[in-house]
């Protein structure tokens, strides 16, 4: 299975898969004790960045529905 991203309409981003790895901006992984399934906070909400919190309830309002992007400029 492939990591999959989710954006959680009024939530955070979930990020499942059996293989994948968070990083900070100097490159140092997040120790994620083996899960396979966490939620990342998108809202700036949370106290436990980048990691969502359940902060964002009654909060902040996103209805996620996909749509495509622009193809990118040459």
């Amino acid at each position: 299975m492939a990591t999959k991203i989710t954006v959680l309409s009024n939530g955070s981003l979930r990020v499942e898969g059996p293989d994948f790895e968070l990083v900070d901006a100097q490159g140092n992984a997040y120790g994620l004790a083996g899960r396979e399934r966490i939620s990342i906070c998108r809202c700036g909400l949370s106290k436990n960045k980048p990691f969502c919190d359940g902060s964002h309830k009654g909060h902040f309002e996103h209805n996620a529905e996909a749509f495509d992007l622009p193809a990118p400029k040459v």
